[in-house]
């Protein structure tokens, strides 16, 4: 695709050709509708149930470059993939597929809005808890290429350009607050090893600076939740069924790691 295999060549490519950056709000709003509405449209044929809230793709031009904001109890406001595109520039055209699968459906969205619509789920388990929340919408990046819903290659690039923010960060956090990494150095360090570009990576420091761990809470939970399904299907072979260890993983709200693996391990043995 590059035409080359120096991954700095190509980190340089993908962070610095204009040619793969947005040159219109238009553009990203019109890609982030799409690959919202094709995974709404795939998410019965891996989760049952599924959630009564619609989830919604907002522009906005304050604020974060993407998050999600759940839906009412009442079922009165819809759940929303909220992106920023007060500068589309910011956004690679290979970036909004993970991001809207993160953010909405697969991601965050299925996991708090089910949470939301389950009367017998304690509102302590509809709160955030960082490495089963972010565990779940990492696990749900790669859930998605099972899904079929990343378009080409270039959006599978997106994929693994998270991926690669996903491992360096456990080692900037880690260096940050247990080495005593400078700001400059763990700076450095992120641009070394991710295309993304230097203002995305310094704000990221900022923010492993500000909340010791929490980018160490994404990989714990993303591993514990591939962890699990890979021992659920060994254990269980043909009669693993998808649905149903997403219905249990799903089924408590956000909980520990460590009670989550408890509850897959007493639904494997009851079945």
């Amino acid at each position: 695709m590059l035409g080359t295999h120096e991954v700095t060549d190509i980190y340089t490519r993908l962070r610095d050709d204009p040619g793969l950056r947005y040159a219109r709000s238009e553009d990203l709003v019109a890609d982030a509708l799409r690959c919202l509405d094709k995974a709404a449209g795939a998410m019965g044929e891996w989760f049952d149930p599924v959630p009564r809230a619609r989830c919604l793709a907002d522009p906005i031009d304050v604020g974060s470059m993407a998050y999600y904001y759940p839906p009412s109890t009442d079922g009165v406001r819809p759940g929303r993939f909220f992106f920023n595109v007060a500068d589309p520039t910011a956004w690679t055209t290979f970036q909004i597929p993970a991001v809207a699968y993160h953010e909405g459906i697969p991601g965050h969205h299925l996991q708090m809005a089910l949470a939301i619509e389950n009367p017998d789920i304690h509102d302590i388990h509809r709160d955030y808890l960082p490495a089963f929340c972010e565990g779940w919408g990492l696990y749900t990046e790669r859930l998605s290429e099972e899904m079929g819903l990343y378009a080409d290659d270039w959006e599978r690039v997106g994929m693994l350009t998270g991926d690669s923010l996903r491992a360096g960060r456990l080692v900037v956090d880690t260096g940050i607050h247990a080495l005593g990494w400078s700001r400059q150095k763990a700076i450095a360090f992120l641009a070394d090893h991710s295309p993304m570009s230097l203002h995305e990576i310094t704000e990221e420091i900022d923010r492993y600076i500000a909340t010791p761990g929490q980018a160490l809470s994404y990989m714990l939970g993303r591993l514990e939740f591939e962890s699990l399904r890979a021992e659920s299907e060994a254990r269980l072979g043909p009669a693993f069924d998808i649905k149903s260890f997403h219905r249990t993983v799903l089924g408590n709200g956000a909980i520990p790691l460590g009670t989550l693996g408890s509850v897959v391990r007493e639904w494997l043995d009851a079945r």
